[in-house]
């Protein structure tokens, strides 16, 4: 009974004040401002460690809990491309490193419009081979994102593969935007979160004069085979859930080990309350399962 009354709250908090400011006739700016206020609901679990550091060339902050972390999370942050950082997404690094065992680096990839296409992908190859660098082996790093930080985790592993580099563990991707032509976007009877009208802005000032179904932009469209085990995570009350199924479709024809898990009645990255809605909880435990599991001894 108190969880589906949290549930209902954080929902309709979510929709009263987030999705309102998540609207084309906000600056960006302000979005940026807002964001960083909202996130505080976000509660990384007593014992997380923060700590601020450039990988690759590319600020950052290292996120622990308990003693010797096993393994690496390279872990790229949503927010539309436009707006989110790495001190926004506290709550789900350190619940991810929770989880996980492992230490989290979560980069401040450029933002759009200052810095579109493929500013965020540039930086987050860079940080990638920055761990290489520090003497990380790829079998012992994984990769994982929230929203546009999902879509920008599979389009980094699509890259590294074209190069023909070694691969990350796995991939783990809460929401992920991977289709930003928005041709296929669900429609919920219920949206706590995004507006269309939102994310199409978001999509052509990160895309710039790039084409959307590039598919560095765009993962949907591009061969996702070769890539490492994909768990998908998304909500039954998002506009982007089709996204999370087409993405899940595309990896199994290309005969990537992949595993998707639908949540009925949550919204667009309902894992930023966990340690607070026990679904979301569970949902991170699963995750950092998934990691572990892929992780080399």
């Amino acid at each position: 009974m108190l969880q589906r009354l949290l549930e209902s709250t954080l929902r309709q908090t979510m929709y009263r004040l987030v999705r309102p400011v998540l609207s084309p006739a906000v600056p960006v700016s302000l979005q940026r401002r807002f964001v960083r206020q909202a996130y505080r609901s976000s509660v990384p679990p007593r014992g997380a460690r923060f700590e601020t550091t450039t990988v690759g060339g590319i600020p950052a902050i290292r996120t622990t809990f308990g003693k010797n972390p096993q393994g690496t999370i390279l872990y790229l942050h949503g927010g539309g491309y436009i707006i989110g950082s790495s001190r926004t997404h506290r709550g789900i690094t350190g619940h991810l490193a929770k989880t996980s065992g492992c230490q989290v680096i979560t980069p401040d990839y450029r933002l759009a419009p200052e810095h579109p296409f493929p500013a965020a992908l540039d930086d987050a190859e860079a940080c990638w081979k920055g761990l290489l660098d520090e003497g990380r082996k790829p079998e012992q790093i994984a990769v994982a994102g929230d929203s546009a930080g999902g879509g920008l985790s599979v389009a980094l592993a699509m890259r590294l593969r074209n190069q023909g580099l070694t691969l990350p563990a796995s991939l783990t991707v809460f929401s992920p935007w991977v289709d930003l032509t928005q041709e296929q976007l669900y429609a919920p009877d219920c949206e706590p979160v995004l507006q269309a009208s939102w994310t199409r802005k978001a999509a052509k000032l990160y895309a710039g004069e790039a084409s959307l179904t590039n598919p560095l932009i765009s993962p949907i469209f591009g061969d996702l085979s070769g890539l490492p085990p994909l768990l998908i995570q998304a909500g039954s009350q998002e506009i982007l859930l089709n996204d999370a199924e087409r993405l899940a479709s595309a990896a199994r024809r290309d005969h990537v080990d992949t595993r998707l898990e639908l949540f009925n009645s949550l919204w667009h990255v309902f894992q930023v309350h966990s340690g607070q809605l026990d679904r979301a909880t569970e949902a991170m435990e699963t995750a950092g399962q998934h990691i572990r599991r892929h992780l080399a001894g």
